[in-house]
């Protein structure tokens, strides 16, 4: 059923408000806001519903005041069960590679409480941490690192602290976990298997000599492929290890040549950091010919839409028209190109 029509003159004193609150960009966006609170108030929605939705943009704006003076910093978000104990070969693998990344001057993003997530916010230290912590019982508080330096955000909702733990990341690392760690990681896998998050880097991490993480890749080749359910390179895009070196050598090295993607209309446009050889754009289009909707890959600069909003003019594009039905494979093509003899380390 349709909403009920808001009134032209109580859009125009939406506008009003905005002007007078000195909000001079984005404009129509906060005005769309604004109106949809207004559009619920005239639908009469429920107060339960209200609270929901105040309390999510509430959340939301923290959230976002929290990431925004590291908006230029690399980050990884490191999933893993709060139950883990300090003496646990996973909390100090979670050290580890925390560390690693913080050496490489990659920040780290945690659920902020006990077990992993205290694990990778020691590893990271203070001063590459960021926390969005949960209300609940038995996790109510910030771990110590996360609260010392105030970098940490609370949340009601899971949905919230999903978004702000999955959107601000390039890379996840994934210990092993509970109900919780493996919604996040499924979601995860989802995200990148639908198109519906670009594609980044995951490790699946266990302690040395560790079979958390293989015990649930036999199980999708075993179950999951056989069955149809997914697609047989569908957990290619993961890698398992139990190797601190080799998860961050996943996570740094998939930027290592791509930088970036935009989709202008119908066509996908991958930014590199070093220009492709034409032989080496051939090979590309040969190689993941079928991954094309029509025509071949095309090395080329900036399109239209893109100089019109100065969107990283400098570097190097290739231009293709993807199947929108093949993207969850998107991650092959980027892997292909990080591969390339023309990219520099």
């Amino acid at each position: 059923m349709a909403g009920h029509h808001i009134p032209h003159e109580v859009t125009d004193e939406l506008r009003a408000t905005i002007d007078a609150a000195g909000i001079d960009e984005n404009i129509d966006l906060v005005a769309r806001i604004l109106a949809t609170g207004v559009g619920m108030g005239l639908d009469e929605t429920d107060r339960l519903d209200l609270k929901i939705t105040s309390a999510a943009l509430t959340e939301m704006r923290a959230a976002f005041r929290l990431f925004a003076p590291y908006e230029t910093v690399s980050k990884v978000t490191i999933f893993g069960s709060a139950r883990t104990r300090s003496e646990d070969a996973l909390y100090h693998q979670t050290v580890r590679v925390a560390e690693s990344l913080a050496a490489h001057g990659w920040m780290v993003v945690t659920g902020a409480g006990p077990g992993i997530m205290q694990a990778a916010a020691e590893g990271a230290g203070p001063d590459h941490s960021l926390g969005v912590s949960i209300r609940l019982p038995f996790e109510e508080k910030p771990n110590a690192v996360i609260a010392a330096q105030e970098r940490s955000v609370a949340m009601k909702y899971f949905f919230t602290r999903k978004l702000m733990l999955v959107k601000e990341s390039k890379g996840f690392v994934c210990l092993p976990g509970g109900f919780g760690t493996l919604d996040e990681m499924f979601e995860l896998l989802t995200l990148q298997q639908t198109g519906k998050a670009e594609p980044t880097p995951i490790v699946l991490l266990d302690a040395p000599g560790g079979t958390f993480w293989s015990g649930l890749r036999g199980f999708v080749e075993d179950h999951l492929i056989p069955s149809g359910v997914i697609s047989p390179g569908d957990f290619d895009r993961v890698l398992v290890t139990d190797s601190v070196d080799e998860a961050t050598t996943e996570i740094l090295g998939f930027w290592r040549n791509y930088h970036s993607l935009r989709w202008v209309g119908r066509r996908l446009v991958l930014r590199l950091r070093t220009a492709p050889t034409e032989a080496e754009v051939d090979a590309l289009s040969d190689e993941f010919a079928g991954l094309l909707a029509d025509g071949r890959i095309e090395h080329r600069g900036p399109l239209r839409a893109e100089r019109d909003d100065d969107d990283v003019l400098d570097l190097p594009r290739l231009v293709l028209r993807m199947n929108q039905f093949r993207v969850g494979e998107l991650h092959r093509l980027i892997r292909a190109v990080n591969a390339l003899g023309s990219a520099t380390v």
